[in-house]
């Protein structure tokens, strides 16, 4: 079954029969998609704090200068810890070959994680809107970063983020809209719910050309 990873393989997000004969049932252009396309397998960094500061590291670069930077960084200080990042400056963080103000990001992140005014464990237990409301209140952290944390780290099945320009791009292509405003994509998240994250990884693939 598609999303669904081997003792020591990377880590998948995990979604099956059960999400795609839903969504099938509820949609049949999204059912005529999930059938060309086929299974979809996307990894997840399933400790948060690791995936925030990827996504930050991420934000307004490209995905080989994000793999070289993430790179250098665990070369530079091993593991990616609250433990490991909360002392360190901004100085040291930049000379990964970030923006200061990214660097700053991290800082903020890390420290606030090491002293416990994060509690990234407790957030396991909120609902999606609560996560993205205390993620987001985080500089640095922006709504589409805490619903990306959602589905990519903590597996969140019901995350269609509006944010997000290759969804809407993928909800055009698929339904042939020239525009996509606030009330028909909530329209689409309601049918697609309770497995939006599922329709998400078929939106971006066919935002992409799938």
């Amino acid at each position: 079954m598609p999303g669904k990873e081997g003792e020591n393989s990377t880590p998948l997000f995990r979604y099956g029969a059960k999400e795609l004969d839903y969504l099938r049932k509820k949609d049949k252009k999204l059912a005529a998609a999930i059938d060309r396309i086929g299974p979809l397998e996307r990894e997840i960094i399933p400790d948060l704090f690791t995936a925030l500061i990827r996504n930050i590291v991420a934000q307004q670069i490209s995905k080989e200068a994000m793999v070289t930077i993430w790179g250098r960084m665990k070369e530079r200080f091993g593991d990616i810890t609250p433990a490991r990042f909360g002392p360190l400056s901004p100085g040291e963080i930049q000379a990964c070959g970030m923006s200061m103000r990214k660097a700053e990001y991290i800082c903020g992140v890390s420290r606030a994680a090491a002293e416990g005014t994060l509690d990234l464990g407790a957030l396991q237990e909120l609902p999606d809107e609560e996560v993205i409301e205390r993620l987001s209140s985080l500089r640095g952290v922006g709504r589409w970063t805490a619903e990306m944390l959602l589905i990519f780290s903590m597996k969140r099945p019901d995350v269609l983020s509006y944010g997000d320009l290759a969804i809407r791009r993928g909800i055009m292509i698929l339904y042939g809209h020239k525009t996509l405003d606030r009330d028909r994509f909530e329209r689409y998240q309601k049918r697609y719910s309770p497995y939006g994250s599922t329709a998400s990884l078929y939106l971006w693939e066919i935002s992409a050309g799938g």
